[in-house]
């Protein structure tokens, strides 16, 4: 009998085997590994299980300094993290640099989720669990002494780069500005190149370099493994705003930040997203990183492009805080 092979492999994180198993390595290529300062720009974090039943765990940010209101309490973000539905966890140094800067340089309090991941779990599992971490929110984190006398939990942003800007989407879809009760309340959503896809390819998908850092190839591999068996690429859970999904019209959802990059594939769908969303009557602000890559802000944390869109995503929140 032939060995099992592999079938579909994800940056050597996640291979797909031929007799359906699936296997994962523990160690982290090196694009995804960042270094830490000492003192952790002075934010406190801690572990939680926010799902025990699927055992996903939830990484809790705060910083040690309340910004220019010392008395006031802080903004909170909750905060997906991307790898195509398949790979990617709030505790790989990536996501966790970038947290940290989101909670040190806001300021806010950032509560950054993990999900359940595919092919072991196909879509929608995650865009549920991230109803499920809001839920959390709700009944859990509003009452958690840790958080208590930092958290304004009536200020509440969604966020998510990647995979977690469409999770992003979904939690705003379902739950709009009031869907979730007092004293949560969401403010705005931040979808930072936010995945999606289609049917029909863009030029930027047609036109993808063969060194990016995701490929069209890649981006279908993903969609092969994440999606519902025999579904296509106009499936509402990763087209947005195809023929499959629901007009949101009537949804009252709260304004929305779409930060796009120039060498993205996913460049035409964000920008394609952003008005399909203002023709919707949503409040829509997009801004376009300019020779940027894919998670460029991911990729390398520290770096003045990733300086540029922590300000960016600061003015949003501040702005926004009080938006009814």
């Amino acid at each position: 009998m032939e060995p099992p092979y592999v079938v579909e492999d994800c940056r050597g994180i996640l291979q797909l085997m031929s007799d359906g198993t699936v296997r994962r390595s523990a160690e982290l290529p090196a694009v995804f590994l960042r270094d830490i300062p000492d003192g952790d720009l002075g934010v406190e974090w801690r572990d939680v299980t926010y799902d025990q039943e699927h055992d996903l765990n939830a990484r809790l940010y705060q910083p040690g300094h309340l910004g220019a209101a010392n008395t006031a309490r802080l903004p909170v973000v909750a905060y997906f993290h991307g790898g195509g539905f398949c790979i990617g966890s709030g505790r790989w140094p990536c996501f966790h640099a970038w947290c940290l800067r989101l909670a040190s340089e806001l300021p806010a309090v950032v509560l950054s989720f993990d999900y359940r991941l595919a092919p072991e779990h196909r879509l929608p599992a995650a865009q549920e669990d991230g109803a499920t971490a809001m839920s959390w929110i709700r009944s859990t984190a509003t009452s958690d002494p840790w958080l208590a006398s930092t958290a304004d939990f009536s200020r509440v942003f969604v966020a998510g780069d990647s995979a977690g800007g469409n999770i992003a989407h979904h939690v705003a879809a379902r739950f709009g500005k009031t869907g979730l009760s007092p004293p949560v309340r969401i403010r705005g959503n931040v979808l930072l190149v936010p995945y999606m896809a289609g049917e029909t390819r863009t030029r930027a998908e047609l036109e993808c370099l063969p060194d990016a850092f995701l490929t069209t190839k890649m981006s279908d591999m993903y969609i092969r493994l994440s999606l519902p068996v025999g579904a296509t690429r106009d499936h509402p859970a990763i087209n947005l705003i195809g023929p499959e999904a629901p007009g949101l019209e009537t949804v009252a959802i709260g304004p929305i930040l779409v930060v796009s990059a120039e060498h993205d594939i996913l460049r035409d769908r964000n920008a394609h997203y952003a008005r399909r969303m203002k023709e919707w009557g949503k409040e829509v602000e997009l801004v376009e990183f300019a020779g940027a890559q894919h998670v460029f802000f991911v990729v390398d944390p520290w770096s003045e492009r990733a300086d540029e869109l922590v300000w960016l995503v600061r003015k949003f929140v501040v702005d926004h805080m009080d938006t009814e």
